[in-house]
């Protein structure tokens, strides 16, 4: 498999996404679970056919591209929205991104490190593969100079923290279902799901800055747009009233970019235990 990545890593950015729009689509309609999964969740946010059908291959392009993202050359990024980001860094508390399932999300991290990094590391949260070749490659791919990750453990949690105190900058993806104990449940497009108070926690416990960045992946293997947005005060305010903003923020920005949502992820599940 290793091999395979290599070889996707030296392939152009239009091929992939080409190839993978075709992969997304296979998976769609050979996978019925996944396919059911798919719709439920676009309409649950009450989304006809039509302004979902495009992120079938959006989901494609996704998968394809993490190979040219981890090992290839650099891809052409444009920011919209970087002042958002000066300011927040100006404030000295530290900054907290969150990142939805939207778009290209390790292009948005690697972009950070590329363009502020050198003065403001980030540490982004993630949970390592289960395949040991895997978790290794991901672990080599996504360290680079002012991007260090952190493992959804205590320790990586510590590590955030050390992080923001520092005046430094924290990433994670606050739609990812969170282990059992983690989270708690409230409405996302209507309907319970597990929330992740990790966001929330950090930003309350240190004082920083809250924005909400993603990666719009442009057509035709023209590169991507990072665009940051803001994110209502989450300080001072209670938790759950806190983490309902979040996710009324999430949500607004999905659906005016549904078509590059990752609607087969499984949302709603259960937590699974630690």
């Amino acid at each position: 498999m290793l091999f395979v990545f290599q070889v996707l890593a030296r392939m152009p950015l239009r091929l992939l996404h080409a190839m993978g729009a075709a992969l997304g689509w296979a998976v769609f309609l050979l996978d019925p679970a996944y396919r059911h999964n798919f719709a439920a969740n676009a309409a649950q946010a009450g989304l006809a056919k039509r302004q979902w059908r495009a992120a079938v291959s959006a989901a494609g392009r996704l998968a394809l591209e993490v190979p040219r993202l981890w090992l290839g050359k650099p891809v052409a990024v444009r920011w919209h929205g970087e002042d958002l980001v000066d300011s927040a860094l100006a404030l000295g508390h530290g900054l907290v991104f969150i990142t939805p399932h939207l778009g290209c999300f390790e292009v948005a991290a690697q972009a950070y490190a590329q363009r502020f990094g050198a003065s403001h590391p980030m540490t982004a949260l993630y949970r390592p593969a289960r395949q040991s070749w895997l978790a290794q490659l991901e672990a080599h791919a996504r360290a680079r100079p002012g991007l260090h990750t952190a493992p959804t453990t205590l320790a990586g949690v510590r590590q955030m923290l050390k992080a923001l105190k520092a005046g430094q900058v924290v990433g994670l993806l606050p739609d990812q279902v969170p282990p059992l104990g983690q989270g708690v449940w409230l409405p996302f497009f209507g309907k319970p799901a597990y929330t992740m108070t990790l966001s929330v926690r950090l930003a309350q416990m240190t004082g920083a800055a809250t924005l909400l960045v993603w990666g719009e992946r442009l057509t035709w293997g023209r590169g991507y747009i990072v665009h940051v947005l803001p994110v209502p005060n989450l300080l001072g305010i209670d938790p759950a009233a806190a983490l309902a903003t979040v996710n009324q923020v999430l949500e607004a920005v999905i659906l005016k970019n549904a078509d590059q949502y990752l609607w087969g992820y499984a949302r709603y599940k259960h937590p699974r235990s630690e």
